[in-house]
């Protein structure tokens, strides 16, 4: 099962090496292939660097693509954590 979401990234900092490591050990939890698109820019979730690579600043749209057995718990949980501007407050 193949699901996609466009997000916002809305923390003042956008998708930096520490949010980048929680979203990265979050996707590693699910049973799911989690890719993340911006632009002509793909990236595992699971992986830090390939995230950091996709240079997400605030306000830009990302493609959140989960396909696997654990792929509706997995965007729910990365979409919260995206949402809650990765805990940061900002």
């Amino acid at each position: 099962m193949i699901i996609e979401k466009q997000l916002t990234i809305t923390n003042k900092l956008g998708l930096h090496a520490r949010a980048a490591t929680q979203l990265a050990k979050l996707a590693s939890q699910f049973e799911a292939v989690i890719t993340m698109h911006q632009g002509d820019k793909d990236a595992f979730a699971s992986s830090v660097l390939a995230l950091m690579m996709l240079e997400s600043s605030q306000g830009k749209q990302v493609l959140l693509r989960c396909d696997g057995i654990d792929a509706e718990n997995a965007m729910q949980a990365i979409e919260n954590l995206i949402v809650n501007k990765f805990n940061e407050g900002e």
